[in-house]
């Protein structure tokens, strides 16, 4: 994992996007925590990629026989444990672990989820049962794209390939044979520029880590405070100021 990565992430590990108010429109109709529990029963032996702060496993993740939840930023994983107190779930275990580098034994897990992260396809296979899937949401590189438009970058935003065509690509000549991608658009309406602002402080919608020149410093400095109130007064609506969400979702098994 790359050094800037890690120390812009060790330093947003204990805020929570669950402050930020925001409502939803699903314009399509895969969901990501839907496809998990499909693939999941009462016995089923997880593994989960990148789970940040916790949140999404601790309120959504279906009930499994154990799932193994990761993330390369030791604040990330002591945020989890904190947030793990609040929850009566017998069957999260939370792991310091780089994605890119996983040392699992063969043929563990019957099924890895992975959600806004990196991954390593051959050797998440490497590491599923006979049967198992692998269950994959992440960000494409239309996301937000009336926004980098306006900003003239961000994350994905000068790529000659779609974000969740390499996912494929590499999942296909990782051995998968049975594969599906799904397109998912989203509408996010927040309610203030405050909410707004608090997302694209913790998330890096606006650069990429190899542009960032001191972690989150260098980070702050990509939101021009000038563009940023000219697409408030372009997308702000009756519902809120709008903000399109392109997601991609991959279910593949061996």
């Amino acid at each position: 994992m790359e050094k800037k990565e890690l120390k812009y992430y060790s330093e947003v590990a204990n805020w929570d996007f669950s402050q930020i108010k925001c409502e939803t429109e699903k314009l399509t109709d895969w969901d990501y925590i839907e496809e998990i529990r499909k693939h999941t029963n009462e016995n089923s032996l997880c593994l989960d990629l990148g789970t940040g702060g916790g949140e999404k496993v601790l309120k959504e993740y279906p009930k499994v026989g154990m799932v193994i939840a990761t993330d390369f930023s030791k604040e990330m994983i002591y945020t989890a444990k904190e947030s793990a107190k609040n929850y009566k779930r017998r069957d999260v275990k939370f792991v310091v672990m780089d994605n890119l580098e996983m040392k699992f034994p063969g043929g563990l897990f019957d099924l890895v989820s992975a959600r806004h992260t990196k991954i390593n396809a051959k050797q998440i296979y490497d590491c599923l049962t006979k049967d198992g899937t692998l269950i994959i949401e992440g960000v494409d590189q239309k996301d937000c794209w009336k926004m980098k438009e306006l900003f003239g970058k961000g994350q994905g935003y000068k790529d000659n390939k779609e974000i969740s065509e390499k996912d494929y690509e590499d999942i296909v000549n990782s051995g998968f044979s049975r594969i599906e991608k799904f397109r998912v658009l989203i509408n996010e309406y927040y309610q203030t520029e405050e909410d707004l602002m608090a997302l694209l402080l913790k998330a890096p919608i606006l650069d990429d880590f190899s542009e960032i020149e001191d972690s989150f410093e260098g980070h702050l400095k990509t939101i021009d405070p000038r563009l940023f109130s000219e697409y408030i007064r372009k997308f702000k609506t009756e519902k809120g100021i709008l903000l399109k969400r392109v997601l991609y979702g991959i279910v593949a098994q061996k």
